[in-house]
């Protein structure tokens, strides 16, 4: 099972949606999670994780299991030293029990080039680190997707489905 996830704040609440695939091709999910709360610490420079990993968290408690990927918006790692980012830190919070791949749609100051995805015939690549899988092997994955935009389909459903549960005043839980 792989585990697309997304996070999202406004007006105080931050919630979290995420999307279970089986198949790095596929093009919709197999099913959706999402979760909301309004506990959301606040932001500290070079400390994102503290914010962000509470609530991706409570949202793999909803999975009936821990898939074997996670897939963020974001990073494992913040520099080719291996700086530790939010990927990073979640991969321990789960005791190195799934694998975490960090997509990521910026580019952090020190990331290496060997982090760059180019898909189809963008000319903007997104930044590719892992942990629990070997990163050649994690940038092969994000690039073979479904889509034929920068951003491959199950990744941009899983921010739109976080997106749009923050317009939802109490979502299913």
């Amino acid at each position: 099972m792989i585990f697309a996830v997304d996070v999202d704040y406004r007006s105080g609440k931050a919630v979290a949606a995420g999307i279970v695939f089986h198949d790095w091709e596929a093009h919709t999910p197999d099913s959706t999670f999402i979760t909301q709360t309004d506990q959301v610490a606040e932001y500290q420079p070079g400390e994102f994780y503290k914010r962000e990993m509470p609530i991706i968290l409570l949202l793999l408690e909803k999975l009936p299991q821990l898939p074997k990927i996670i897939v963020i918006d974001g990073y494992v790692y913040l520099d080719r030293y291996q700086k530790a980012g939010l990927g990073y830190h979640l991969y321990n919070a789960l005791n190195a029990q799934a694998a975490v791949i960090g997509v990521a749609k910026s580019r952090f100051k020190d990331i290496p080039t060997e982090a760059e995805v180019f898909r189809s015939d963008s000319h903007r690549p997104l930044y590719v680190t892992a942990i629990g899988i070997e990163e050649s092997e994690a940038r092969d994955l994000i690039k073979k997707m479904h889509g034929n935009h920068r951003l491959p389909t199950m990744l941009k459903a899983v921010d739109r489905l976080c997106r749009d549960s923050l317009l939802i005043p109490n979502p299913s839980l």
